[in-house]
């Protein structure tokens, strides 16, 4: 019982052909697909950019409703509009809180400033302190 050297070298060829056929065929795909999610992030990136230009727009359009009609806002837009005065007093107020403390215990502007990073950060969640309720 003789090898046919001829048939197994033919067989051994026609075996790397598909081989190689279906390497380009995956790689194709690959290519396909990485092509498909690099647009689709791109798309994505775009439409992030687009949120944002919407949140800066509604932002804007806010300042300028409260400009023109936080004094007689429209019943649906009363509330937030008095939270936006309620919270611009509390601010006045602990503006000229700070001012006062400054002036008594003579201050510098740089003391002040790193006063306003040290310790931990105000947990939003907290109940307002009492110089919040006197305004």
């Amino acid at each position: 019982m003789g090898i046919d050297f001829d048939r197994l070298k033919e067989r051994a060829g026609e075996l790397a052909q598909a081989g190689v056929a279906k390497a380009k065929e995956l790689t194709d795909a690959g290519v396909a697909k990485a092509k498909q999610l690099t647009e689709i992030g791109k798309l994505k990136m775009r439409n992030s950019s687009h949120r944002d230009a919407i949140r800066k727009a509604y932002l804007e359009l806010g300042k300028l409703y409260y400009a023109e009609r936080s004094s007689a806002p429209e019943p649906g837009y009363a509330d937030l509009c008095q939270k936006i005065t309620d919270a611009n007093a509390k601010i006045a107020y602990n503006e000229q809180r700070i001012a006062d403390i400054k002036a008594a215990g003579e201050l510098s502007d740089e003391e002040v400033e790193e006063a306003a990073y040290d310790g931990e950060p105000e947990d939003e969640d907290a109940p307002e302190d009492e110089a919040d309720d006197q305004v």
